[in-house]
This record gives structure tokens, sequence and C-alpha cells, in this order.
């Protein structure tokens, strides 16, 4: 078992600009729906803004640094992995749909049974 540091330490700079970032981002948000007789280019501009100056300002921060550096280590493995190619999605696809179907056939038949020994058997219901 492999031996991991957690680090939850952070400094109040840290959290205060955390904190900045989140309310950047939300200020670019509520800017969106303040500025509604603006044109839409200028209204997304506001949310994009927000978006950006939230992104640097969580970037100065430890926590913001780490959060990057997962994210772009997330991408590079994301680029490793190997998809399936069309033919081997459509199989898998025609494979789902089978079962859901065989199921679905499945279930109305044990109900069916069910219907007719409870109600027509064991009630004398004849419906």
């Amino acid at each position: 078992m492999a031996n991991q540091n957690v680090e939850t330490v952070t400094s109040m700079a840290d959290r205060a600009k955390v904190t900045l970032a989140i309310a950047l981002v939300m200020a670019g948000l509520a800017g969106f729906y303040m500025l509604d007789q603006l044109p839409t280019i200028a209204r997304v501009g506001s949310v994009l803004g927000g978006l950006v100056l939230g992104a640097l300002v969580a970037y100065s921060s430890s926590l913001g640094q780490r959060f990057f550096a997962f994210a772009k280590d997330s991408w590079s493995e994301t680029r490793r992995v190997v998809w399936p190619d069309r033919k081997e999605t459509t199989q898998m696809t025609m494979i789902v749909f089978g079962f859901v179907v065989a199921m679905a056939l499945f279930l109305w038949v044990v109900d069916k049974l069910l219907e007719w020994g409870l109600y027509d058997l064991a009630l004398g219901w004849k419906g």
C-alpha cells in the first residue's frame, strides 16, 4: 500500500483568495442577469470576465494551483484512454437494447403469470 501524504492545511490568505475567486465568478453570473438591457455579447462577457478573473485569483492560491495541476493531469489521462471505435460502440449499444427488450418481455410474462395465478386461480376473479 502506498504511503500518501494528505495536506489539508491552508492559510487564511489562501482561504481569502478562494473566497474572492468564488465571489468574482458569482459577480460575473449576477452581471449577466442584472445587465439585461445590454446586448447579449456584453452579458456573456460579464460571465466570461468573472470566470477568468476568478480563475486567476484562484490560481494564485496553493489550493488553486493544486486544483489546476489535478485538472491538467486528468486531461492528460483522458488522452491516454483507448476509446472504442464506431463498430464496438454500435455492437455494445445493440447488446444493451437487446437486453432491455429481453428483460421487458421477461417481466411482462412474469406479470401475466402472476396475474393469472392470483386473480384467476387463487381468487377466482375472471377479468
